[in-house]
């Protein structure tokens, strides 16, 4: 082989390896790619694959131009290819690992260049690169778990210092230490601790410490012994003194308090005092442990303490994704601590002003509903209430609102902002009984007015928080029988969801606003859930959660579990890119919001953003062909 083929073809794996999967092979088995692929050019509008080709289909690698694909002749409502492929990206995987034909047309939107490989050869660096068929066979489920390998090595630095006990002392410490010299007395020293709100004194000479008096010793030190006040303060100290250096890790401190009985720790480098750690920071590095939370949530008695759990619910979750936990378990986690938080705040208010005795159930809607929070959530919720036979619903109705309010009220301080639109249980219209809510549905599913669209996206996400939740299951029970008996509402609503299409571009990756963002919520996350959420009517599902209806309809829609699981996939990668957005906002003092700037993305996240919007695009197409719009 010529220098010159030897030169090119290290060339084409040079350029190979920028992009994924090519990126996570070994050097060897890209080169042999390299070795078995030919360029072919394809003239703008020529189609380089196409169903009716006899013979086997090569595995195509993207040079340089835009390749569209079309299924069955089938386009999205807003005249655009339902796939679009661009540099670095390959097909038809499917068809190649089938050894079938391919079942849409590929077809260049621009002049291109593309690397040609024998279906022979794709199948046999299949078998020979276990990344390669890791990546065939589970490919957006491969670039999702390159993509975490980076997530959790941007937050493992900030993680480290954020797990329990793990942290060095260095970062435990939150003020500078309250000392005070050798020969101060007693009268002073107390007086110093008063004024800053301590619960030691450190006696310090030439920045070395030389005794320690906390509150726990004036009792016996200083009360029962009837100290005189104005002798030296180092007469009734503790001289023999535990340190500890800066780098030492908290559980040391922790051990060093359990078996000597002790409450402080002092924290010294190279002599020198530097800081003063108690129990109370300790038991404080661990406060944002799952369990600790929700047993903190449980056991609050105030409003306050409330506040601080709901500020400890987003510290985990940082934890919690910083470790590789899955969008999936961790939104379910933060909607279930705000769950616990939402009922401890109704607990405390039912003791505060209990209610006669009403029936009634706090229903969660919207993304609450769905089990899919983020840290950017508002207030989305309603009130259910059964009357007696004697009971007027507008009497009771009075009695709920003002206590709905004040819920309302404490979920806004404790982070919750009050909904915008107003879609809150102190708003009468969403304060009803099951005779009400039914009769709000049948208006909502028979008259189909905008608003009642809207409404509907947000209130058929329900399910049960507190309560009587017998009554949020026989709403549901009605609505799975009411919903699929109108197709003209199912329709509106499909017409509806497809107004709002996934921002992919012909001439650019994305479309983008003014601002050059995209909007994650808007654009990524709600064709997704709108979809599934019609779906789920139409075949009269059970489930909130839109990756369980996705799940749910599979069977009964005649979907191939392959299709339901590269949407659930893109749905998920959808929530993990909103989840880092909100943290990185917070930890910028920034408000937060969905919008996102996609030249911010690394280049496997902006990839993977693209195979997102494609799974949307693709399952709207299907939403479009069921409801014919």
């Amino acid at each position: 082989m010529s220098e010159a083929v030897n030169s090119l073809i290290q060339a084409t794996a040079d350029h190979l390896s920028r992009f994924a999967p090519f990126d996570q092979m070994d050097a060897e088995h890209v080169l042999w790619l390299a070795q078995h692929a030919t360029l072919g050019y394809f003239a703008k509008g020529e189609a380089v694959l196409s169903p009716d080709q006899s013979e086997p289909v090569p595995f195509v690698i993207i040079k340089t131009g835009v390749i569209q694909g079309e299924q069955g002749g089938a386009r999205t409502p807003d005249g655009s290819a339902w796939l679009e492929l661009h540099e670095g990206e390959c097909f038809p995987l499917g068809a190649l690992l089938a050894e079938r034909p391919v079942t849409s047309v590929y077809r260049a939107s621009s002049d291109a260049f593309c690397y040609l490989v024998p279906a022979a050869d794709f199948l046999r660096l299949a078998h020979r690169s276990p990344a390669f068929y890791d990546f065939c066979t589970r490919r957006i489920a491969n670039l999702l778990e390159q993509s975490k390998h980076l997530i959790q090595a941007g937050y493992s630095k900030a993680s480290a210092e954020q797990q329990p006990m793990s942290s060095n002392l260095a970062a435990v410490i939150r003020r500078n230490p309250v000392t005070c010299p050798p020969d101060a007395t007693i009268r002073q020293a107390l007086q110093a601790m008063q004024e800053h709100g301590v619960g030691a004194m450190v006696a310090v000479e030439n920045h070395v410490p030389r005794g320690i008096l906390t509150l726990h010793d004036v009792l016996s030190r200083v009360v029962l012994a009837e100290a005189d006040l104005s002798h030296p303060v180092i007469g009734i100290m503790s001289t023999q003194l535990t340190t500890l250096p800066p780098h030492a890790p908290a559980h040391e401190a922790a051990l060093a308090m359990a078996r000597q009985g002790i409450r402080h720790v002092l924290v010294t480098d190279h002599g020198r005092l530097t800081g003063v750690v108690s129990e109370k920071d300790l038991f404080n590095l661990q406060r944002v442990g799952l369990s600790r939370i929700s047993n903190a949530i449980r056991h609050a008695a105030t409003l306050d303490l409330l506040k601080q759990c709901a500020q400890d619910i987003q510290q985990l979750a940082r934890n919690m994704l910083a470790q590789g936990v899955a969008a999936e378990q961790l939104t379910q986690i933060i909607t279930t601590l705000n769950d616990l938080l939402t009922t401890r705040i109704i607990e405390l208010e039912l003791q505060a002003n209990p209610l006669p005795d009403i029936a009634f159930c706090w229903l969660a809607l919207g993304s609450e509903g769905r089990f899919e929070q983020t840290l950017n959530t508002d207030q989305d919720n309603g009130i259910i209430f059964a009357p007696q036979a004697h009971q007027d619903p507008a009497a009771l109705r009075e009695v709920l609102l003002p206590f709905a309010r004040r819920i309302n009220d404490a979920l806004d301080a404790c982070g919750f902002p009050l909904c915008g639109g107003d879609v809150m249980a102190s708003n009468p219209k969403w304060c009803l009984s099951l005779e009400e809510w039914q009769g709000t549905f049948d208006n909502w599913i028979y008259h189909g007015a905008p608003m009642d669209l809207l409404h509907a996206t947000i209130f058929f996400d329900f399910r049960p928080l507190y309560g009587a939740a017998h009554l949020g299951v026989s709403l549901r029970a009605w609505l799975q029988q009411a919903a699929p008996r109108n197709s003209r509402f199912l329709h509106q609503m499909a017409v509806n969801a497809l107004r709002n299409r996934p921002p992919l571009g012909v001439v650019r990756d994305f479309v983008t606003g003014d601002d050059h963002t995209v909007d994650l919520k808007l654009n990524g996350i709600t064709p997704f859930v709108d979809a599934a959420r019609i779906f789920s009517l139409a075949t009269g599902g059970a489930q909130t959660s839109t990756l369980e209806r996705l799940r749910e309809i599979a069977a009964p829609l005649n979907i191939k579990p392959r299709d339901i699981d590269a949407y659930c996939e893109a749905f998920l990668f959808i929530q993990l890119l909103r989840l880092r957005l909100h943290h990185a906002q917070n930890e910028q003092g920034q408000r937060l919001t969905n919008r996102v700037d996609p030249d911010t993305l690394n280049t496997l996240d902006r990839r993977i953003l693209k195979e997102v919007f494609r799974q949307a695009r693709k399952l709207q197409t299907k939403l479009g062909l069921d409801y014919q719009v």
